[in-house]
């Protein structure tokens, strides 16, 4: 996470609470050219964000009355494009902003709509999310075919889990954000749930033959093994429905700005509600643990201390910290073979879909299943 500004970090190595993927050689990353309908060489200039360019960046900026110097970076960001702005003139206070377009045809209008509405809902709660900016009236427009918002730039760095302050600290936050979250339900916005985090992935995959012939049997056949645990587990099928409330979503640590204590804004600043959606409330908890056994006990109960001091946590959820991180494990491998016919995708992620690749998922979704099957962590 850059400490220059907003950085909409999205979808990043490493940034999901799983173990680091398989890493690959050279060797096998040329491997791409196998005919499993993903591992042809991407049409840069088919794709929408092929005709992204500065000027078009920096003209919608203009039609919301904003006027960029001429300095743009592109900040991290591989689901949308994002890009820091300083401006010709400070907008209240801002010297410089973050544009962010949103990937077309993956939310609707209204859902995206939700999204804003949420984190204005937190800003108003006192809760320190990073919001668009209302620019004539409204903060989702229109430009060059790309929907797009304006948020102001906060500096910041990633938090340090190892610090159980920092963890409590958090954990008041998170607890603050479920408050308003649990106020009412989204409309149009999805929900967390086995079959949009699995079984279409699953399907989807199938359909589009993604899976390479030597791994492909056995992979499906794990992940059918490990979806039936999730299925018929006690806690987790009856309970999730019942008890989602609006989330984050995506509370990995590249989706938090710390400010330290001696600092003015001290403390956590969450970003990036792109992937907000109704869930329960631990998956915005899990994602910060990491480590062994012993190390995630010690994190997931100074986050606990810190989220009972607000609101109360139903102790049950921490039975679906593992199903909820081997969702994830699917939902992330199918989210890269979607998007493989963007450039940015095969350059970022040359590992990916090679035989290797696949029989390393192999492996964690034994894990998985070794996990689901251990005691709940202790706090």
């Amino acid at each position: 996470m850059s400490s220059v500004g907003y950085v909409f970090s999205g979808k990043q190595d490493g940034a999901f609470g799983l173990t680091r993927w398989l890493e690959t050689p050279a060797r096998l990353a040329r491997e791409l050219t196998d005919n499993r309908g993903m591992h042809e060489t991407p049409d840069t200039d088919r794709h929408p964000y092929a005709h992204l360019t500065p000027d078009v960046v920096l003209d919608a900026l203009a039609s919301v009355g904003l006027y960029g110097d001429g300095r743009l970076t592109a900040l991290s960001s591989y689901e949308n494009r994002v890009y820091q702005v300083h401006l010709e003139d400070p907008h209240e206070g801002h010297a410089a902003v973050v544009v962010k377009f949103y990937r077309p045809q993956r939310w609707s209008p209204a859902q995206i709509q939700e999204e804003h509405d949420f984190a204005h809902e937190l800003v108003v709660g006192e809760v320190p999310v990073v919001a668009p900016l209302q620019l004539h009236g409204q903060t989702l427009h229109q430009a060059a075919g790309f929907a797009f918002s304006v948020s102001p730039r906060r500096g910041g760095r990633a938090p340090e889990l190892d610090d159980m302050d920092v963890l409590e600290w958090i954990g008041r936050f998170l607890a603050r954000i479920h408050t308003v979250g649990a106020a009412k339900p989204f409309a149009v916005r999805p929900a967390l749930d086995t079959d949009s985090f699995a079984m279409e992935p699953r399907q989807w995959l199938v359909q589009h033959r993604m899976i390479p012939l030597e791994v492909e049997r056995e992979w499906f056949d794990t992940l059918d093994l490990a979806l039936a645990m999730i299925q018929t587990h006690p806690v987790l099928t009856p309970a999730l429905a019942s008890g989602r409330i609006r989330l984050h979503g995506d509370c990995h640590p590249g989706n938090i700005l710390w400010t330290p204590a001696d600092l003015p804004g001290a403390g956590p600043h969450f970003v990036d509600l792109d992937d907000a959606r109704m869930g329960p409330a631990v998956q915005d908890l899990w994602m910060l643990l990491s480590g062994d056994r012993r190390q995630r006990s010690l994190q997931l109960s100074a986050l606990l201390d810190g989220y009972e001091q607000v609101r109360d946590f139903d102790r049950r959820e921490l039975s679906w910290i593992e199903p909820l991180r081997t969702l994830r494990l699917v939902h992330y491998s199918a989210w890269l073979a979607r998007r493989w016919d963007d450039p940015i995708f095969p350059i970022n992620f040359p590992w990916f879909g090679t035989p290797d690749y696949w029989r390393g998922q192999v492996l964690m979704l034994q894990e998985q299943m070794e996990q689901m099957n251990e005691p709940v962590l202790s706090v």
